[in-house]
């Protein structure tokens, strides 16, 4: 099993910490620069859209579907 890379990031102006497989940090990376964001941008932009999902959860899904779309 993977080990989670965790990564800190400011969201509405509080810091907090996300872990992630690399495998989904690596496909966030790309989405957010096929969207001309930066990675902060990009996770900030799904913590504002994920209603009650957890932010990891919610990040793995957009990342699973923006694989699924290439």
């Amino acid at each position: 099993m993977p080990r989670l890379k965790k990564r800190s990031i400011l969201l509405a102006g509080h810091a907090t910490s996300l872990a992630l497989e690399p495998e989904f940090w690596a496909v966030l990376d790309e989405m957010a620069a096929a969207e001309g964001l930066s990675l902060a941008g990009l996770i900030a932009r799904l913590d504002q859209t994920r209603a009650e999902a957890p932010l990891a959860s919610a990040c793995r899904v957009a990342a699973l579907r923006f694989a699924q779309g290439r």
